[in-house]
C-alpha cells in the first residue's frame, strides 16, 4: 500500500494546539511541546506507510494510535488519513465521545 496522504480536522487541530500551549504554559517551557511534536510526526508517518497497523475502536471505520497519555483517533479513505481527534487521555471520556460521534 502507497503512503497516504495525512489530514487534520479542524477539531484534531484544534486539540492538538490547544494541548501544546497548555505544556507551554504549565511547563513555562516549550521543551515538552516540541518533543510531543516530533512524537506526533513521527506516529502519523507511521500510519500513513501502514495504516492497518493500530487498534481499531467501537466507532465506524475508526483506529486509534496509543502515544503514552496521548491518542490520535483516525479514519482511513482511499488516498487519505484523516485524523478526527488527538486526545489526552487524562481528560473526561465523555467529552471525546461527542467527538467521535460527529
Amino acid at each position: 500500500m502507497a503512503e497516504l496522504n495525512v489530514i487534520w480536522t479542524k477539531t484534531a487541530d484544534l486539540q492538538f494546539v490547544g494541548i501544546l500551549e497548555y505544556w507551554v504554559k504549565r511547563n513555562k517551557s516549550n521543551t515538552f511541546s516540541k518533543k510531543l511534536v516530533k512524537l506526533v510526526s513521527e506516529r502519523t508517518k507511521q500510519i500513513a506507510e501502514t495504516p492497518l497497523i493500530y487498534k481499531a475502536t467501537d466507532f465506524p471505520d475508526t483506529r486509534v494510535a496509543s502515544l503514552g497519555n496521548f491518542s490520535i483517533y483516525y479514519k482511513i479513505s482511499d488516498k487519505n488519513i484523516i485524523i478526527t481527534a488527538f486526545w489526552d487521555n487524562r481528560q473526561d471520556p465523555k467529552k471525546l465521545l461527542k467527538i467521535l460521534k460527529n
